[in-house]
């Protein structure tokens, strides 16, 4: 399978919301992704990243096309880890997915509009012809609302459908300030440790049966749970020789 490393990727139109947002909200996002932008930017940079991965899985985050799934609260530094990767990425109609949507792709992700509460069949339909073309997509598999660090049936029906493989990865910062949400968005402070754990593959074949697709989720689940304990257990050894700096290609 192989590594894409270069730093294009397109530019996609703007994606229309599905309802018009009042003045204050419209005043409220902007300033939302602004600050949201800059601050990416500029604690990005400062960020000491390192990348594991299990024995089977894909050779780093630029490896395409892949079904990937990580919890909402990695959202902040999966996103300045992976851009300008052109990765399609599901985005709530909710206002939080709208100025989400709108900050992801700044950084070169392209959002397709759907949740898994509502416009889901269109959604699912957007990223299956992402992957026609040879894209990564990516979930937030506990978003928009929770519950927390659930998964939902979405990837797995995506991974039959597509004949594309299940990848998944977890995120520890260890300093991070951690807000009160349902999710608890990590939000990284300057020159913190970052490791990035990444799964194997999960092959789901396309003849695969409901039966099969329930264990499926279940191997999913329990994948994402064991990146998480293995990242977060291990952040403190970002950059020593076991787990060194990640340098991306460009």
């Amino acid at each position: 399978m192989p590594e894409v490393s270069t730093r294009e990727a397109p530019s996609p139109a703007p994606v229309a919301g599905p309802r018009r947002f009042t003045l204050r909200q419209r005043i409220i996002l902007r300033i939302i992704i602004w600050g949201g932008c800059w601050f990416i930017r500029l604690i990005g940079p400062t960020l000491r990243i390192a990348v594991s991965r299990e024995e089977g899985g894909p050779a780093g985050p630029g490896t395409r096309p892949l079904v990937a799934s990580f919890w909402h609260s990695g959202i902040i530094p999966a996103t300045y880890i992976f851009r300008d990767y052109g990765i399609r990425v599901m985005s709530s109609n909710s206002y939080d997915g709208e100025y989400t949507g709108r900050i992801i792709r700044k950084f070169g992700f392209v959002a397709v509009k759907g949740s898994s509460t509502r416009n889901a069949v269109r959604a699912l339909l957007g990223l299956r012809r992402a992957l026609d073309e040879g894209w990564t997509v990516a979930f937030t598999l506990d978003g928009p609302r929770g519950p927390r660090h659930k998964v939902k049936p979405g990837p797995v029906a995506l991974g039959r459908s597509s004949g594309v493989p299940l990848a998944m990865f977890h995120v520890a910062v260890d300093k991070a300030w951690t807000l009160n949400t349902w999710d608890r968005l990590m939000i990284p402070m300057p020159f913190s440790r970052v490791l990035m754990r990444i799964g194997k593959l999960i092959h789901i074949p396309t003849d695969a049966t409901d039966e099969d697709l329930q264990r499926y989720t279940a191997e999913l689940q329990a994948s994402l749970d064991r990146v998480k304990e293995f990242s977060e257990a291990n952040v403190h050894k970002a950059g020593t020789p076991e787990f060194p700096y990640y340098k991306r290609s460009t």
